[in-house]
């Protein structure tokens, strides 16, 4: 298959060999794929976390950097068949996406950062029939690859256990800062105030359902909220990933302030946990969605609860993605860019 790899920080489209699946893996034909920051930063900080996992016995221990794997974790395909013995839980010619984590096999791998597991960067996959969830007819491919994004912001919203009464702050609104706006909007949180660098972001984050959208360079987000009565945010969602990110919402977080962590930071963090404790603020790791916020995401988008249509920018072949990947942010740059691997 052709596919665009990662191989020492670089990519490059390169012919590998086709996927066998195994008892309960299913062989997939890539439809759209989209790309993610976190592809952006594991070119740059992969070596970091690669490392980390070996001493903490993370889900990237068996990456070697230097050999190429296929990145995309944001996916729709057609089933094509099936590893022997396997349940065959969705018809082939059927589109699925998924999870994208690998369980079957004797291995626990992440889909798109495995040698094994090949994402959805290349022309075929193996995914884990455990987790295959079908694509309605109706749905177009693009936005069916916006379920995981908008999944993993679901399941952050979510983690921040919400109550009534909480004031929310959303810090990005990428993909994953806007599905955490649409989950908050969806279970009444409200004020929501969004904070983004760029103008067509924060548009973006008003129509999923912020309430205030602002610059944080012009506007203090932890100041008093004149049209809430002068309320302050006490739930905070950050979605950046950028070393220091913590400590700056510590120093300014509230007392009895809730952080939720979703942006995926693959440098070193420097913590002044004094700071925190002196606040007694809680602090929430949130990782990546289950098959509860993907079932979510895709029931949400297939009925117009959430309109993915405006974060769909353009649409690349395989020998597009490395320029993609090295512009995914900035002002005026879509919230995702759609490969399609059929496409050289």
């Amino acid at each position: 298959m052709k596919a665009a790899c990662i191989e020492n920080g670089q990519v490059i489209v390169r012919d590998l060999p086709d996927p066998e699946p195994v008892k309960g893996q299913a062989l997939v034909r890539t439809h759209s794929c989209g790309l993610c920051a976190s592809d952006a930063h594991f070119i740059s900080g992969g070596q970091n976390v690669i490392d980390l996992s070996r001493k903490m016995g993370g889900p990237y221990a068996a990456l070697h950097y230097e050999r190429a794997f296929v990145p995309g974790h944001e996916f729709v395909g057609e089933v094509l068949d099936y590893g022997p013995g396997s349940r065959r839980s969705v018809k082939t010619g059927r589109r699925v996406t998924s999870v994208p984590i690998m369980r079957q096999g004797g291995s626990h791998a992440v889909v798109g950062f495995s040698h094994e597991c090949p994402g959805g960067c290349g022309e075929l996959m193996l995914l884990d029939e455990d987790f295959l969830l079908e694509i309605p007819e109706d749905l177009p491919d693009d936005h069916a690859a916006m379920i995981e994004p908008l999944a993993v912001g679901l399941e952050h919203a979510r983690r921040g256990r919400p109550e009534k009464g909480d004031a929310a702050l959303v810090l990005g609104c990428g993909a994953i800062g806007l599905g955490v706006i649409a989950g908050l909007s969806m279970m009444g949180v409200g004020p929501i105030v969004a904070a983004d660098f760029h103008a067509d972001r924060r548009e973006l984050a008003l129509k999923a359902g912020a309430h205030i959208a602002i610059d944080p360079r012009e506007t203090d987000p932890y100041a008093p909220l004149p049209q809430f009565d002068g309320r302050r945010v006490n739930l905070i969602y950050e979605n950046v990933g950028v070393p220091g990110m913590l400590q700056r919402i510590i120093e300014a977080a509230p007392f009895d302030g809730r952080i939720v962590m979703g942006g995926y930071c693959m440098e070193p963090e420097p913590l002044f946990v004094f700071a925190a404790q002196n606040k007694r603020l809680n602090i929430q790791f949130a990782g990546g969605e289950e098959p509860q916020d993907m079932d979510l995401a895709l029931r949400s988008i297939a009925d117009g609860r959430i309109d993915v249509t405006p974060w769909l920018g353009g649409r690349v072949g395989l020998s597009g993605v490395a320029d993609a990947i090295a512009n995914l942010s900035g002002p005026g740059t879509p919230v995702r860019t759609v490969v399609d691997p059929r496409l050289l």
